[in-house]
């Protein structure tokens, strides 16, 4: 759900984000996002991201595809390249002249303290002792938003709920992560589900996508152009040179609008 705060003031608090998500009684939807007017040079628009438990979190790319698509169509901007800032991060965004919009995501951090993970030092893959399995190993990164990936040899069977919430909410993860369970088709593609903090289970998460990829173009020899896979469609990352900005490609579509009272 995307909201002009631009043109009102906007005061929601969590509870009442929390109600508005639930899909059979409010509106339904994993991410609220409110678009404020920016008083900062050279950027367009502020984007904040509340997800469907009501917590405040720095980025969404899925959400900021929307967020450019939302801003042309209601005449808040007549550009087509966007910059928007976030609680953690600012973005550039392109709108493609087939309505695709293109999100510059930054550079993923690896440093444990930018995650935030609770780790002595940096390296290619964590450990953790859980319940059931009783060990699980993983790849951690941040890209605006914490991050776990898990190689799994079928996304069909992984333990997305069980095991996706149990990292999420870890100790290990001070502001909880979002989990992502990557399985590799080919050097060109990945299938992904992915466990996002204060949600659940979700259809696709664009953060998530380019969390996989930049692990997949880091450790397991994938190609700088991947395709990724998700329960609700395809997404495509480019990462031609890892010391630059990745960035994420895809489609959104407007589904119905509405007023609050």
């Amino acid at each position: 759900m995307v909201i002009d705060g631009i043109n009102q003031n906007i005061n929601l608090n969590p509870q009442q984000i929390a109600a508005m998500a639930q899909r059979n009684t409010g509106i339904g939807f994993d991410q609220c996002l409110l678009i404020e007017s920016s008083q900062q040079n050279g950027i367009d628009f502020n984007y904040r991201i509340f997800n469907a438990d009501g917590q405040e979190v720095g980025q969404c790319g899925n959400g900021a595809r929307c967020l450019a698509l939302f801003a042309k169509y209601y005449g808040l901007t007549d550009k087509n390249h966007l910059t928007v800032a976030t609680q953690t991060t600012q973005m550039s965004l392109h709108i493609n002249s087939d309505s695709s919009v293109s999100v510059e995501m930054g550079i993923p951090e690896l440093a444990p303290s930018a995650i935030p993970l609770k780790a002595e030092k940096q390296a290619i893959e964590y450990s953790l002792e859980l319940q059931s399995p009783k060990r699980v190993n993983f790849h951690a990164l941040s890209v605006g938003n914490p991050h776990a990936v898990l190689l799994v040899d079928d996304t069909e069977t992984a333990p997305v709920d069980t095991l996706g919430k149990q990292i999420s909410l870890h100790p290990y993860f001070p502001a909880q992560a979002n989990v992502g369970f990557m399985q590799i088709i080919s050097p060109q593609h990945i299938r992904l589900r992915v466990y996002e903090r204060g949600c659940g289970e979700t259809k696709a998460c664009g953060s998530g996508a380019v969390a996989a990829a930049a692990i997949g173009r880091l450790y397991h020899q994938l190609d700088a152009q991947i395709k990724v896979t998700l329960p609700g469609g395809d997404l495509f990352i480019d990462w031609p040179e890892i010391n630059k900005a990745i960035t994420l490609t895809g489609p959104a579509v407007f589904v119905y609008e509405g007023i609050l009272f």
